[in-house]
């Protein structure tokens, strides 16, 4: 009994968080698919208010537009999770599978379950640092970013484990020059 209770604290150990990337539009599909081949998947989802000619409707929108989020053993699952259909690969940074930081997704998730949050992400290519900031309130506390260009009301917080940048709207209230 008790050699099993230390395999399964083992294998507890042995995850991390990886990003896939999927088939344009095929995010809710491909999270779907890996839960119900047993593999424990996040695709985070927003709400976004969409404008046609004659409504407003509120949709649920995946946050990262082609990518999802797996925990697993990458060395005993990686052939289960690419074997999924709409999964086009892991997401790759320095030649490795991207490995997600727990804080980072718990970060995001907290951020996703607050009133009224608002988030829009943009790669990395294109911005350079400006200010440096702390954010003083919220779930990004103690957290810093950098300023855009006028620094009137979004920060970047980058999730540099797969090269995203999250924009998130504050009230320059929140925020604290650093540097």
């Amino acid at each position: 009994m008790r050699e099993m209770e230390l395999n399964n604290l083992t294998e507890k150990n042995n995850k991390s968080w990886y990003a896939l990337y999927t088939k344009p539009r095929w995010e809710k599909k491909v999270h779907e698919r890996l839960l119900r081949e047993g593999i424990e998947s996040w695709c985070p989802i927003q709400k976004i208010q969409k404008q046609w000619s004659d409504r407003k409707k509120i949709v649920e929108e995946p946050l990262f537009r082609s990518y999802v989020f797996v925990h697993i053993d990458y060395v005993k699952e990686r052939l289960a999770v690419t074997m999924v259909d709409g999964v086009l690969n892991f997401v790759y940074w320095l030649r490795k599978p991207a490995i997600i930081r727990t804080e980072e997704i718990e970060n995001i998730q907290r951020y996703l379950n607050e009133k009224d949050a608002k988030v829009e992400l943009r790669t990395l290519e294109g911005f350079k640092a400006d200010t440096k900031v702390k954010i003083t309130q919220g779930v990004f506390m103690d957290k810093e970013g950098t300023v855009l260009k006028d620094g009137r009301k979004k920060v970047y917080v980058q999730l540099e484990s797969i090269g995203q940048l999250m924009v998130v709207e504050f009230s320059i209230t929140h925020l604290e020059i650093i540097g």
